[in-house]
């Protein structure tokens, strides 16, 4: 059985794989709107059986837009020592563990689920030039990875990642200190994503009960939270705007409702003398009725005064400005540009583009600049992995312009930099090159210039010919 004293790895592994648990079901919540299968619109009861599969399909995924839509603009290019210059290790690592790709990863749950998480661990494989494993950097989902904070300095100081094993079915979590780990596996094999958290549900597998030390010196699971308020938990990029869609969800089922019973105009007759007969099953009477849709039927009655007609059809254009409005507002509220959504967006300018981008660039430069901190903190847990003495804390993240520029613009104020005495390499950054890019860009110019002096005809020697006129030779 579990040591439940507090502070200790036992204690640790229950709280955190608890809070992991507690909050699943808001995360599979989220996670539903993101990819755009809320619950149901509600009908009425007497209708429920009727309308199942109209609430199946009158959902509409707006919510995966407005996540992703930030998704989109967040591109890490890469890390530069503090100096600005590129660095060599910090690009191998970089490529090695293919960010480029994988941080899409992180910032998509970041948006979708309010937080994504990364771990840096040594390589099974690879090794560097001093013999260390290199660093293996990993995406990890928040339903398998959670932190705990110092209330006292807000640093993360303990981790948990928990995962459930589909081969041998049993369950394993790891307790993360900043220079121990203590490993932790389930006592009987559990099936499905759901892990125990009880305290006779875990068993201690490590070697040494002081756990398993490592020399980062920093806590190796590092948490990408989403934008969070101050003393408040981080909520998915859509959060503000659920009400509205569940509006946008219900709109779209009346108007589809609407449609329905308005796509066959309701016919009326009066004159006319329906026969009854007495239904020979249940006693009841029954009106017997003539009068069948079809292409080729001909309706006519015996009746001297029978008159036929039709209801007019439903006016579906209140339903749709009504759905237009809940999503302008959703993108209004989320700070998502309106063209997402165009409208009546016709041939609008990149000027129109640029004054509809600013809420959401501002957004964007917001979540650059925590995500860009945590980042640095993976560089320098690489770092610590490797055996490279370089503090990365005090590097540059590099990210692409969040804006949407044209190249001929860009373009144009590469031209405007460089005649006001800008260097090609801030220019090159200025561009939106990755810091390898920018290196090139750099060595080539450099060697182009010197092939072009190199070209130069040489200074001629003094001669009888060319001494000036006093002479001097000078």
């Amino acid at each position: 059985m579990l040591d439940e004293n507090p502070d200790s790895p036992d204690w640790w592994l229950l709280r955190l794989g608890r809070k992991l648990r507690k909050r699943q079901g808001r995360l599979d919540e989220w996670w539903r709107y993101y990819r755009g299968r809320p619950m149901l619109p509600e009908l009425p009861k007497n209708a429920e059986a009727a309308f199942v599969d109209f609430q199946r399909k009158s959902r509409t995924n707006f919510c995966g837009l407005i996540a992703n839509a930030s998704v989109h603009r967040l591109n890490a290019l890469g890390v530069t020592g503090p100096d600005g210059e590129p660095d060599a290790n910090a690009s191998r690592w970089w490529q090695a563990n293919r960010l480029d790709s994988r941080q899409k990863l992180v910032w998509r749950v970041a948006m979708a689920q309010s937080v994504g998480y990364m771990s840096v661990g040594p390589h099974p494989t690879r090794t560097e030039e001093n013999g260390r494993p290199s660093p293996l950097i990993t995406a990890e989902h928040p339903s398998e990875a959670i932190v705990e904070t110092d209330p006292a300095t807000g640093e993360p100081y303990v981790g948990l990642k928990a995962r459930h094993d589909d081969v041998d079915g049993y369950g394993y979590a790891w307790v993360l200190f900043d220079d121990t780990v203590f490993p932790y596996r389930t006592t009987e094999r559990c099936y499905g994503r759901r892990l125990p958290w009880g305290p006779d549900s875990w068993e201690y597998i490590g070697k040494s009960d002081q756990g398993e030390p490592h020399d980062l010196g920093i806590l190796p699971l590092v948490e990408f939270a989403r934008m969070p308020d101050l003393g408040e938990d981080p909520e998915p990029e859509f959060f503000g705007v659920l009400d509205i869609q569940d509006r946008v969800n219900l709109g779209v089922l009346n108007r589809m409702a609407a449609s329905r019973y308005s796509g066959f105009r309701q016919k009326w007759i009066k004159g006319h003398k329906f026969r009854k007969r007495i239904d020979e099953a249940t006693g009841l009477t029954v009106v017997e009725q003539p009068f069948v849709p079809s292409p080729s039927a001909v309706w006519a009655s015996e009746g001297e005064n029978a008159q036929f007609g039709q209801l007019d059809a439903t006016d579906l254009s209140g339903f749709l400005k009504e759905h237009e409005s809940d999503v302008r507002d959703m993108l209004i509220v989320s700070q998502t540009p309106a063209y997402y959504y165009a409208g009546d967006l016709v041939n609008i300018s990149a000027d129109t583009i640029g004054a509809l981008d600013i809420l959401h660039v501002a957004k964007m430069l917001e979540h650059i600049a925590s995500f860009g901190e945590q980042l640095e903190t993976v560089m320098a847990l690489a770092a610590a992995q490797a055996g490279v003495p370089a503090d990365y804390t005090e590097a540059e993240v590099r990210w692409a312009n969040p804006a949407h520029v044209s190249l001929a613009v860009k373009a144009d104020a590469a031209t405007k930099l460089k005649s006001i005495g800008y260097p090609l390499d801030i220019i090159a950054e200025q561009m939106g090159e990755t810091p390898a890019t920018v290196r090139r860009i750099t060595a080539g110019a450099a060697s182009q210039a010197l092939l072009a002096a190199s070209l130069l005809p040489a200074n001629p020697a003094p001669t009888a010919g060319n001494l000036p006129e006093d002479g001097t030779g000078g």
